[in-house]
C-alpha cells in the first residue's frame, strides 16, 4: 500500500488527489497525534502557505480539522517553510503546518507538517497520521471546547528578525538580483537582503495566485541571469515557491548549483571553526566534484538518500552544522530545523564581503564534473525502477564508466517520474549513456 505522505509531506493536483477533504482530516489528525493536553495552556497549530490560489481552499481546511479537534490555529499568512518551522519553535506551538508544493507548477499543492520545536517529523509520526486520517474522526469537542482561530501579526517581523542573524557582516555595496518565483519569499526575500544592508533588485515577486514557479525562480535560471547580465549586480539569487531553497548566479551569469554553494560555505565554516566534526553532508544527487572538492580540503562527506529529510536526520543523528542537496536545498541547524533559502543567499553574500572576492572564484574552489539528468515520465516509477531489463541497462552504463564516472536511478519522491542521472568525464559519455538508460525506462512507462 502507498504511504500517504512522501519525501515532503502530502502532495498531489489541489481539488484532485489533495482535497479539502483531505486537508480537513490532515489537520484533525495533526492535531489528535501532536498536540498535548495540558492543565494551563491552549494547545495551539501554526499555519502558514505559500500563494497558490489553492491555498486559501486548503487553508481553511485544515484550519477546520485543526479547531475541531479543540486546538487554536494560529495563522501567519504567506511565508516561507522554513518561517513556519521557525514559529512553531518561536510561538511555542504544538505543531506547524505549511501549505505548499514548493517548486512544483502551480495546479500541484501540499501540506508540510512539523512537530515541537519545528522539527520535520519522522515515519512513525507520519504513518500515525496516515492511520488516524484512515479511521475517521473520533469525538469531538463542543462550546468552548472548539479551538479558535487568530492571526499572528507579528509572524513576519520575528522571521525577519531570525534570518537577519545569518548575515555576519554588513552587506554594504553588494547589489543582488532575487528571483522569487512569484512565491512565498516575495515579501520576505527582498526585506531580508536590504536589511542586512544589500542593494536588491527584485524579480518575479508579485504572486497573483496562479504564476508560482511558471518560468521562474530556482527551476528557471534564465531570467535571473538576464537581469543580473543587465543590471551589472554582483550577483543573482533564485528561490523556489517555498523558499527553502536557494541557487546562485555569478556577475557574469554562470549558475552556482546547490553542490557549489555548499562547498563555498564548507570552506568559509571550515576557516571559521563552525564546520561541526569537520563534515558536509549531502545526498547521493551531489556532483563527484563536490567529494574531489572536499577531499582536498580535509573535509569528510557523509552521503544519505534524496530528500532533505534524510538529510536532516544524518545531520541530527551526527550533530553536524551544514548538510543540502544540489538542488539548493541547504541546512544550517544553526538558523533552523529545516532548510532556508534566505539564510543561504545571507550567508553566501556574507563570506563575499569577508573575503572580498567574486561569486565565480569562491565557486571555482569546485569544478564540476559533467552530469545529465533524465526525468522519465512512468505509471508505477517503483516497478519501473525493478524491471529486471532497467537494472541490467544500469549495470552495463556502470561497467562502462567504471572509476570514471557514477549513473544513478531512483524514483521521484513526489511525482510519477523516474529520474536517470549519468556523471561522466566528458558530457557526451554521460548524455549517450544517460539516453539509453532512459530509453529503457520509457519502454516500462
Amino acid at each position: 500500500m502507498q504511504r500517504l505522505f512522501g519525501t515532503d509531506g502530502v502532495r498531489g493536483v489541489a481539488n484532485r488527489e489533495l482535497t479539502g477533504e483531505l486537508a480537513l482530516a490532515l489537520g484533525s489528525a495533526a492535531a489528535r497525534r501532536l498536540a498535548l493536553a495540558g492543565p494551563a495552556r491552549r494547545r495551539v497549530a501554526v499555519i502558514g502557505r505559500d500563494p497558490r490560489a489553492s491555498g486559501e481552499m486548503l487553508e481553511a481546511a485544515v484550519v477546520a480539522g485543526v479547531t475541531s479537534e479543540g486546538v487554536d490555529a494560529l495563522r501567519v499568512g504567506i511565508l516561507p517553510t522554513p518561517a513556519i518551522a521557525y514559529l512553531t519553535q518561536a510561538y511555542d506551538a504544538d505543531f506547524g503546518v505549511m501549505i505548499s508544493a514548493s517548486h512544483n507548477p502551480m495546479p500541484d499543492n501540499g501540506i508540510k507538517i512539523f512537530g515541537p520545536g519545528g522539527h520535520k517529523l519522522g515515519d512513525d509520526a507520519e504513518d500515525r497520521i496516515a492511520e488516524l486520517v484512515a479511521s475517521g474522526p473520533g469525538a469531538r469537542p463542543v462550546g468552548a471546547g472548539i479551538g479558535r482561530v487568530l492571526d499572528a501579526e507579528d509572524a513576519m517581523e520575528r522571521y525577519l528578525r531570525h534570518v537577519g542573524k545569518a548575515a555576519v557582516t554588513p552587506l554594504d555595496g553588494v547589489t543582488v538580483v532575487v528571483d522569487c518565483a512569484h512565491g512565498a519569499a516575495s515579501v520576505a526575500a527582498p526585506l531580508a537582503y536590504r536589511a542586512a544592508g544589500a542593494t536588491v533588485i527584485a524579480i518575479n515577486a508579485e504572486p497573483n495566485g496562479l504564476n508560482i514557479n511558471d518560468g521562474c525562480g530556482s527551476t528557471h535560471l534564465d531570467g535571473l541571469r538576464e537581469a543580473v547580465l543587465a543590471s551589472g549586480a554582483d550577483l543573482g539569487l533564485a528561490h523556489d515557491g517555498d523558499a527553502d531553497r536557494c541557487l546562485a548566479v555569478d556577475a557574469a551569469g554562470q549558475v552556482v548549483d546547490g553542490d557549489a554553494i555548499m562547498v563555498l560555505l564548507a570552506l568559509a565554516m571550515q576557516e571559521s571553526g563552525e564546520l561541526a566534526s569537520n563534515t558536509l553532508v549531502a545526498t547521493v544527487m551531489s556532483n563527484l566534484g563536490l567529494h574531489l572538492a572536499m577531499r582536498e580540503a580535509g573535509i569528510a562527506v557523509r552521503t544519505t538518500g534524496v530528500g532533505d529529510r534524510y538529510v536532516l536526520e544524518e545531520m541530527r543523528a551526527g550533530e553536524f552544522s551544514l548538510g543540502g542537496e544540489q538542488s539548493g536545498h541547504l541546512v544550517l541547524p544553526a538558523f533552523g530545523t529545516t532548510g532556508d533559502g534566505i539564510v543561504t543567499g545571507l550567508r553566501v553574500m556574507s563570506r563575499m564581503v569577508q573575503t572580498g572576492r567574486p561569486l565565480a572564484e569562491l565557486a571555482g574552489a569546485m569544478r564540476t564534473l559533467p552530469q545529465v539528468l533524465i526525468n522519465v515520465e512512468v505509471t508505477d516509477k517503483v516497478t519501473v525502477t525493478r524491471a529486471p531489463s532497467v537494472q541490467s541497462a544500469v549495470a552495463a552504463a556502470e561497467a562502462e564508466l567504471g572509476d570514471t564516472g557514477r549513473i544513478l536511478l531512483r524514483p521521484s519522491g513526489t511525482e510519477q517520474l523516474v529520474r536517470v542521472m549519468v556523471e561522466a568525464a566528458d558530457e557526451d559519455t554521460a548524455r549517450q549513456l544517460a539516453i539509453r538508460v532512459a530509453e529503457t525506462v520509457s519502454g516500462h512507462r
